[in-house]
């Protein structure tokens, strides 16, 4: 029955009602490729029309004095938070977007590993324009930022349909290297809501809060509320061999990797920019982010790289509709 949801239906030749899925390789890849063009062209305004650096102090609702950035699409925000921002944009524009593109043909011949790097991807983009959606003052680009997640999210649904219609169950051997993702994943896990639950006690208890001129926590509750529960799901499910755990792990992994060197790169922009020393967390997240490769790298040594678009998957990608029912 599940095929119906992703699928159209049509008369055969023998006058059977065949069914045909929505969702195949090269619709994804050219979904994913769409998702690369709408997230460039956001980070490339990031970077090149971010103003020219004008900026005035301001006092927040919070009582708390900050430099506001005057001109530019991220004017009204914090002068440090848009320094951290366009070194996001940065990576984005020279990294993650090239590597999504590079994806694409991978994913448009039906190859499993290219698809599990795609939807990696996909929800680092997600993330990355649902904070932006969500953070930054009222702006021009506020509906590239939703129109980009929103793509994202539709993107990963479908790469999950694909993923599962080639199979789970046999893609995985023995060298998966299960213990160490977990041990890794957890521990990030640990140290984000040990580190944020933190910063949020301070802010509550203090007289004047530092958040850079926002009304509240956006990053601490995403992490929290998104990143942190979705890391621990699947760093167990993957830990008791479960075959989805083990494909959430891969993709995973590929937002693992970019989100930690992401972010290092935005704490050397914001270093850049404002003087103030950003050493303990660019070597903390540029580590976790080389950890995250080694092990991603070894998760996909384990792969069994048959493609999702192969035979088989042709095959059922027009069946009878009475196949489908059941």
């Amino acid at each position: 029955m599940s095929i119906l949801v992703t699928a159209t239906s049509k008369q055969g030749a023998t006058g059977e009602t065949v069914v045909t899925p929505l969702v195949t390789p090269r619709r994804l890849a050219a979904w994913s490729l769409l998702v690369a063009v709408l997230a460039g062209v956001a980070a490339a305004l990031g970077v090149f029309a971010r103003g020219d650096g004008a900026f005035q102090t301001v006092t927040s609702v919070h009582g708390e004095a900050y430099e506001m950035a005057t001109t530019g699409v991220y004017a009204n925000n914090a002068l440090q938070l848009v320094a951290e921002g366009v070194g996001w944009d940065v990576f984005a524009l020279l990294v993650a977007v090239p590597a999504l593109v590079i994806s694409v043909p991978f994913v448009a011949r039906g190859s499993f590993r290219g698809t599990l790097v795609a939807t990696g991807l996909l929800g680092y983009f997600l993330y990355m324009h649902l904070e932006y959606a969500v953070t930054w003052a009222l702006g021009p680009i506020l509906l590239l930022f939703i129109a980009t997640f929103a793509a994202c999210l539709v993107g990963i649904v479908g790469a999950a349909v694909i993923l599962a219609r080639g199979g789970l169950a046999s893609r995985f051997d023995e060298r998966f290297p299960r213990r160490a993702w977990a041990g890794l994943s957890l521990g990030m896990s640990l140290l984000l809501s040990v580190m944020w639950i933190g910063r949020i006690f301070e802010a509550l208890t203090a007289t004047v809060p530092v958040l850079h001129g926002e009304t509240t926590m956006t990053i601490q509750v995403l992490d929290l509320g998104l990143v942190v529960p979705i890391s621990v799901v699947i760093a167990i499910a993957a830990l008791r061999r479960h075959p989805a755990g083990l494909a959430a792990a891969a993709a995973f992994a590929a937002t693992f990797v970019t989100m930690t060197a992401a972010i290092a790169a935005m704490m050397v922009s914001s270093w850049v920019v404002t003087g103030v020393s950003a050493l303990a967390p660019i070597v903390l997240f540029g580590a976790a982010s080389i950890a995250g490769g080694w092990t991603g790298l070894r998760m996909y040594r384990s792969v069994d790289g048959a493609a999702v678009g192969g035979a088989g998957a042709r095959a059922s990608e027009a069946r009878p509709l009475a196949a489908g029912i059941g």
